[in-house]
């Protein structure tokens, strides 16, 4: 198919992909990075609404078809090696990550430090549990790749299944396909190709922020200051999804698979703890 003369003067990958960077029409803040071919981009321009290509999934997503938090395109503009898109958009709700945050851009680097650390500086604006599950609407339409870091669990998993045990089941799926996957095509891959210290790395590391959130919310006084218990309460929430996450990924490192967790909470459900430690 011949390309019309705008789309033929982008410069596509080997994938036919070019990156695309979505920043808030007002105060120039970039919001998202994702990927379009030459579809989504045509769609993009003849919507004047954001159309992004999933990697993961192989097809067209719409941004905030699940969550309803879509982008209305202003303008589009490439840069001078033709091989990047940047989207002035207004952004519906005023989020565009899928953990709540106005922009995915949430970890700035301390350098402050002797060891330079990543420091999460923006607030849960809504939890994501309150974004994807808030209507019948959005319960009945699988859960679209509204994420690059953690691609793993809103591009793969269909939430549509909202049982934890499915949940986990179809994520054992995807983290064994992700070990045979390019380094470069998704952040679990990439882990996998560090090795098992980096993952490793990665479970000590959510679990230090679990305990720091944790600490933080039972700090916090919800009679006192209601949104900041909230606040408080998501990211304690969040960090230890990321816990859970990390640890499924050192699991399947091995080849275990969370049923194999799940049976053995299974076989000590109803047992004492005292008896169960002393039977070992």
């Amino acid at each position: 198919m011949t390309l019309p003369a705008w789309l033929a003067a982008i410069k596509f990958n080997d994938d036919g992909l070019i990156p695309a960077i979505a920043q808030d029409h007002e105060s120039g803040r970039i919001l998202m990075m994702a990927w379009m071919n030459a579809e989504a981009l045509q769609l993009t321009a003849q919507t004047q609404t954001a159309v992004y290509f999933s990697r993961s999934r192989a097809k067209l997503w719409h941004k905030g078809e699940s969550s309803g938090h879509t982008q209305t395109v202003h303008d589009i503009r490439l840069d001078c090696d033709a091989d990047v898109i940047v989207l002035s958009v207004t952004q519906a709700g005023g989020i565009a990550c899928h953990t709540g945050r106005e922009s995915c851009f949430y970890q700035r680097l301390d350098l402050s430090g002797q060891t330079p650390e990543w420091q999460t500086v923006d607030k849960v604006l809504k939890d994501p549990a309150d974004i994807y599950h808030s209507s019948d609407a959005e319960k009945a339409t699988p859960k679209t790749n509204e994420t690059q870091a953690h691609d793993v669990i809103h591009s793969d998993v269909n939430t549509n299944d909202t049982t934890n045990r499915s949940i986990l089941q179809q994520l054992d799926g995807v983290l064994a396909e992700r070990k045979l996957a390019d380094a470069d095509s998704s952040y679990v891959a990439s882990l996998y190709a560090k090795g098992l210290n980096k993952i490793l790395e990665k479970v000590g590391e959510e679990s230090t922020e679990s305990i720091i959130a944790a600490k933080d919310f039972a700090n916090c006084d919800e009679n006192k200051n209601k949104a900041q218990y909230d606040d408080a309460r998501h990211e304690l929430i969040y960090e230890v999804a990321d816990v859970w996450f990390h640890t499924l990924v050192g699991l399947a490192w091995f080849d275990i698979e969370s049923d194999a967790v799940l049976n053995e909470l299974g076989r000590r459900f109803g047992l004492s703890g005292i008896d169960e430690k002393a039977a070992r």
